[in-house]
């Protein structure tokens, strides 16, 4: 299937789910959600289909526990079990792209950057010191959460000076909308909800997990094609 098909139809399942967002349709949301990351993952796989298991393994391994998180969040309204655990799941899916980055830095050779680590350390802290009076008994676990999240994407950063510029930006945007997301999540969820948060939630988020995918399909294509 050619790259533009794979791309019609994830746009199709994210504004299916967006439309059910907007039109407040618990089907369409039930049937487009759960939808997302699976259609990334098979895009993924497809891209890939050439490449040897290798760093293969971390991204589909990360999408997978996403795509257990996207269930689980679905029901958090019912029970507080359920936000947990999805929050748990989303945690290990950080862990996975976290050794994928850190796997893609180390085969680079490129060195740890203190300015990543203040930059993120300046937007952890800045958030939770917004968030911490209103996290409840949840305080521990979005701080984990957040810790998690932030190495994350201080990692994504490094990929900025990979030899395949056009792959480490993809990737680096995908992280970077993944932090937009999940903050907007969290002040939506425990500072202040917002008209059309929902949207802008499921948006960056869908878009995060498509742009990282794309960005290290490229990076292990082109390892492929070093090996030919």
């Amino acid at each position: 299937m050619k790259k533009k098909y794979w791309l019609i139809i994830f746009s199709i399942v994210l504004l299916g789910d967006i439309a059910g967002i907007q039109y407040q349709s618990a089907l369409l949301q039930y049937i487009f959600k759960p939808l997302i990351v699976p259609v990334i993952g098979a895009y993924f796989l497809f891209q890939t289909r050439h490449a040897r298991p290798g760093l293969k393994k971390w991204i589909i391994t990360a999408l997978f526990f996403s795509w257990m998180g996207d269930v689980l969040l679905m029901f958090d309204t019912k029970a507080e079990l359920y936000f947990l655990l999805g929050l748990s799941a989303f945690l290990v899916a950080h862990l996975f792209y976290i050794i994928f980055f850190h796997t893609v830095r180390v085969k680079e050779n490129i060195k740890s950057n203190l300015w990543f680590l203040g930059i993120v350390v300046i937007y952890y802290m800045a958030l939770i010191t917004l968030l911490s009076p209103y996290l409840g008994d949840k305080k521990l676990p979005v701080r984990i959460y957040g810790i998690v999240i932030s190495f994350m994407f201080m990692l994504a950063l490094h990929m900025l000076f990979i030899k395949h510029k056009i792959a480490g930006r993809w990737m680096m945007m995908g992280a970077l909308l993944f932090v937009v997301s999940d903050s907007v999540l969290a002040i939506n969820k425990f500072y202040e909800s917002f008209g059309g948060a929902g949207i802008l939630i499921i948006l960056t988020y869908g878009l995060a997990q498509l742009f990282i995918a794309e960005g290290a399909s490229r990076y292990i294509n082109m390892e492929v094609s070093i090996r030919q």
